[in-house]
């Protein structure tokens, strides 16, 4: 018989440790300094793709190929996940997540961390696009361009860090309930197939979306963190918190 606190469905009360699952996140001992480690080597590996035309020409060749092999069930599918994991879809998919978590599971502490590290995992990913400046992939170049998208935001993929960082949060928010291995696998699953989309529309090249997963993590490593250094703090810090549900004393 499963136990109340790993019943992930229902709604929490507000003595349910289910509720501030999130109080405290597994973190890195060194989660300053691995993710700005991992940080500068992902931007030394961006700067690499986009000053050796080699590596570029190796990119683009997968590209050229797969615009030669578009099918309409496949099309379909990577537009819909376009549109879904788009920066407004986003917007949408992690407010509606933290709103459930704070109105219907009555767990402030769960949708604020949740949607920090969800956010934060996949706003980090704009950062590296300021600082690489990668050119997309030359439309003009493949054999049947779906969606032309000049610019210098290739590397990395927001899409795929969206999927990436949201799949993140969802298992940190699952862990240690009967939903932790369904969420595992989805976020295996999902991201990867993002991941593939974006290159078969010919918008990123695979070491963009492969970079994607790294930034994703890295900025997720730096937010779990910060959020367990002074997440509670500054929660405890809003009163009307405690009225939608139990807000921890942070830990001296």
């Amino acid at each position: 018989m499963t136990s109340h606190s790993n019943r992930f469905p229902a709604a929490a009360s507000p003595t349910d440790p289910a509720a501030v699952r999130m109080a405290v996140l597994p973190q890195l001992r060194h989660w300053i300094a691995v993710p700005l480690l991992a940080a500068v080597l992902i931007v030394a590996a961006g700067l690499a793709l986009r000053f050796i035309p080699a590596l570029t020409s190796a990119d683009m060749s997968v590209d050229a190929e797969l615009s030669h092999d578009h099918t309409a069930p496949l099309t379909g599918v990577a537009m819909f996940i376009n549109v879904v994991f788009s920066p407004a879809g986003g917007v949408l998919m992690i407010a509606a997540l933290c709103l459930y978590l704070l109105l219907v599971r009555r767990s402030p502490v769960n949708a604020i961390a949740t949607g920090l590290v969800a956010a934060g995992g996949w706003v980090s990913s704009e950062l590296f696009k300021v600082l690489v400046a990668r050119h997309r992939p030359d439309s003009t170049a493949l054999f049947n361009p779906l969606i032309p998208e000049p610019g210098t935001d290739s590397f990395p993929s927001g899409h795929v860090a969206l999927a990436s960082a949201l799949a993140i949060a969802v298992f940190l928010l699952a862990r240690g309930t009967r939903w932790q291995r369904p969420a595992a696998v989805l976020g295996i699953v999902v991201p990867v197939l993002v991941a593939l989309s974006r290159v078969y529309l010919g918008v990123h090249y695979p070491t963009d979306v492969t970079a994607s997963f790294l930034t994703a993590a890295t900025g997720a490593a730096f937010l779990t963190g910060l959020w367990n250094r002074f997440g509670l703090a500054l929660l405890s810090r809003i009163p009307f918190l405690a009225k939608l549900g139990p807000v921890p004393a942070p830990q001296a």
